[in-house]
This record gives structure tokens, C-alpha cells and sequence, in this order.
């Protein structure tokens, strides 16, 4: 008798602990920055590239967009085309100053506006509506040739498909190295 109590208790416990809650978080996303690392270039050995990280969380996990989501509101000219909204900015005389990011067009034969912002894709299938928490990681160009600071931070927020706005971050101040 003892033994089938004991084995009734255990299967009881063994239940009970697998039956775990999701997490639950906020239909808005919540990130926090979790660093930046510079890349080195294995070739030329030198460092033009850094990997920003920036942890997410959200309560329906309807983070992300697929390519052909291009019409209104993610249309390419609207507000919401990019879903990770990336702010650089330069150490100046001593105060951080946002700065527009300039490229060369070769067709235009002049430089354009750029941007750091993205399009995270879907971080999980668009039917499922869970929470979901993990880390996402962009690759971006650090160095502004056309700039003589050394110094850069980035603002970060991230949009949702249902246009949830997340909390602003900000990274670390980052020194770039020069050669």
C-alpha cells in the first residue's frame, strides 16, 4: 500500500511539474540592449562591421515581417516599413548629436540619405499567438568615413505587426577603432 502511495505522490509531482505556465508579457515589445561587439574583417584585418544585440520580449509574438508585406501600413515609403527603428548618433564637442547617414549612389553620381533601420523577419509562424523572448542581432557598418568622431550610440525601438510600439533603448557609447 505504501509503495503505490509513494508512486501515486511521485506521478503526482511529476504532473504537476510538467504542466509549466507560459510566460506572460505585454502585447507591446519590451527590449533592453544587450551589447555590441565589433567584427574584424578576416581578410584585411580591419573593422568596419559591429553586431548589435537587443533582447525582446512579447506578449503575442507578433514580431516580425515577411518580404511581401509591402502594402499599407508596411508599404516602402510609410512609417512602418522598418519594424527595428535604429538611430545613430556622434559624440560632437561633447553632446550626442543625431547624425543622417550618407552613401554614395553611383547611378545618381551623388550621395543619399541612409538608414540603419530593418525588417526583422517573422520570429515565429504568424498563426501562433504566444509569447515569445529572445535576442535578435543585426549586423551593421560602423565606421562613417566622412566623419572625424570616434565616438557613436545607437537608439533602438522595435514594432510589431499589430504596429505596437516597443520602449526606446539606448547602447553603450561605442569608440570606434581607428586605424
Amino acid at each position: 500500500m505504501t509503495k503505490v502511495v509513494l508512486i501515486s505522490g511521485l506521478l503526482l509531482f511529476l504532473l504537476l511539474a510538467s504542466c509549466r505556465k507560459l510566460e506572460e508579457y505585454p502585447v507591446e515589445p519590451e527590449i533592453t540592449y544587450e551589447g555590441f561587439v565589433f567584427l574584424q574583417d578576416v581578410e584585411t584585418g580591419t573593422i568596419e562591421k559591429g553586431l548589435l544585440q537587443i533582447g525582446y520580449r512579447d506578449g503575442d509574438g507578433d514580431i516580425g515581417l515577411d518580404q511581401g508585406d509591402t502594402l499599407f501600413p508596411y508599404h516602402r515609403s510609410g512609417e512602418y516599413y522598418y519594424n527595428l527603428i535604429i538611430r545613430y548618433f556622434e559624440r560632437q564637442n561633447g553632446r550626442m548629436v543625431e547624425v543622417p547617414l550618407l552613401s554614395w549612389n553611383p547611378v545618381l553620381q551623388q550621395f543619399d540619405t541612409s538608414t540603419f533601420s530593418a525588417r526583422v523577419p517573422p520570429l515565429i509562424s504568424k498563426d501562433q499567438h504566444r509569447p515569445i523572448k529572445g535576442i535578435i542581432e543585426d549586423e551593421l557598418f560602423v565606421v562613417n568615413p566622412l566623419s572625424q568622431f570616434d565616438t557613436i550610440q545607437f537608439k533602438i525601438k522595435l514594432i510589431d505587426r499589430a504596429l505596437n510600439i516597443s520602449n526606446e533603448v539606448e547602447s553603450d557609447l561605442i569608440i570606434i577603432p581607428r586605424p
